[in-house]
């Protein structure tokens, strides 16, 4: 897969180009422990190489090496605490290097590399040593240029072309993404089987991570999000501090990451398995329009599309809750944005290596561009409406839903990957009723 995403990239460079890629710098817990460490995802693309402390340089016109790794050598002390290392040997053997360096000859070897290049693609921002030297290696060679004729004169971020190409998944990234998505429907359904009044948020957190590393995957792709009651009205509440009341209803927006591609999906449950009238309105108006904005998604459509159709649905029902008062027709409450004090987002997301996907949604003229088979987008329709909101009924006050799917473009139409987890009001209380 990292050897036909390079053979991609290196068509779309053109002639005269030379590109580096930083790894992330290791990010630090406390005094001296790391976070577990997680790649650059357009490192990860290009590579499939996960150790920090490495450099990917890409020179499609160098005599003999186009691909060139940069890494850590061999260190038998540092390996005994941090484990073994892939090493100068390994990186070419097992990642398709070209030829591979230690990263302290980065400084040395790097101008074999651009001396004849007219273009640097280069990424500031992900790494402050590297952009440091990247910078002052350009300056340099402006100014050369200037004298000689020769040499690098144009600094070119490669973050739009991999957005591009991200946007499309390939096969092996299909097969990553059901694994990530089966997973995290096992997380989901594992959670709303154990669910109940008296539970604090933090032991559904708890299981539903458990369940995804029980299953294979590396962890979950972002902070759980356990929200009961009121809580579930603040969009990316991850405190999961709380006790779970009888009566609540429990948003649980998790994910699980699978050899470095994730899932993404929201449910939204009572905890005593019975949804009140109150919180039945609610739930069946957002997931109505969950259904009707993914039965729209097909090749050809407006990526758009989808989030206006969320915000006329989802204007029609708040109207007929009275969330929204019918003195002005609907086209004039969208145009105000009328909707905004419950439903406060857009619909969706691309996602794949990151959860909210770097892909670029719009042409160059600011067109959105269409759905085209192989993409993958959210689907979360939401209605919000927290405590203290003045002028809506009161029965609805401190209730928050969010219905979330993975939702893969295909030639005919679409696929959910995460239907898997009930949502229909009735299979939803029977399956914490222990009933299916």
């Amino acid at each position: 897969m990292h050897k036909q995403n390079r053979e991609a990239f290196i068509e779309k460079m053109g002639p005269g180009g030379v590109a580096i890629f930083a790894s992330n710098p290791p990010a630090r817990w406390n005094h001296d422990t790391e976070y577990i460490y997680r790649p650059d995802p357009n490192f990860y693309y290009l590579t499939g190489f996960e150790e920090p402390e490495s450099i990917c340089v890409i020179a499609p016109e160098h005599p003999k090496h186009q691909y060139v790794l940069f890494v850590r050598p061999k260190n038998k002390q540092a390996e005994i605490w941090n484990g073994k290392r892939v090493g100068i040997r390994d990186a070419r053997r097992h990642y398709g290097a070209d030829k591979a360096y230690p990263i302290e000859k980065f400084d040395e070897k790097i101008g074999e590399y651009l001396q004849n290049a007219e273009r640097l693609y280069y990424t500031l921002g992900s790494n402050e040593d590297v952009d440091s030297e990247m910078l002052a290696r350009f300056t340099r060679a402006v100014k050369s240029k200037v004298r000689g004729g020769k040499g690098i004169d144009t600094l070119v971020d490669p973050s739009p072309i991999l957005s591009e190409m991200r946007l499309i998944k390939n096969e092996t990234e299909l097969e990553r993404m059901r694994m990530a998505t089966e997973i995290t429907v096992a997380g989901h359904v594992a959670a709303m089987k154990a669910v109940r009044p008296g539970l604090y948020e933090y032991q559904l957190e708890s299981l539903v991570e458990s369940t995804f590393r029980m299953n294979g995957a590396g962890g979950a792709a972002f902070p759980t999000i356990v929200a009961s009651g009121e809580n579930a009205t603040t969009l990316h509440y991850t405190t999961n501090a709380c006790e779970i009341e009888n009566g609540n209803l429990v948003l649980l927006d998790a994910g699980a990451e699978y050899n470095r591609y994730c899932g993404d999906v929201t449910r939204t449950f009572p905890a005593n398995g019975t949804f009140t009238e109150a919180q039945r309105d609610i739930y069946q108006i957002v997931l109505d329009a969950h259904y009707a904005i993914i039965d729209g998604i097909r090749p050809g459509v407006s990526i758009d599309e989808p989030h206006q159709k969320s915000i006329e649905l989802l204007t029609e029902g708040m109207l007929s809750l009275g969330l929204l008062k019918k003195k002005k027709k609907i086209e004039k409450l969208i145009e105000d944005g009328a909707y905004r004090k419950f439903y406060m987002y857009r619909i969706g997301h691309m996602i794949g290596l990151d959860v909210h996907d770097v892909n670029s949604v719009r042409e160059a003229n600011g067109d959105y561009k269409t759905f085209q088979p192989g993409m993958i987008i959210t689907i979360e329709p939401g209605l919000y409406v927290a405590e203290g909101t003045k002028g809506v009924p009161s029965k609805y006050l401190g209730i928050g839903v969010r219905i979330e799917d993975d939702i893969l473009v295909t030639e005919s139409g679409n696929e959910n990957l995460t239907s898997g987890v009930p949502k229909e009001i009735d299979e939803v209380e029977a399956l914490i009723h222990g009933e299916r």
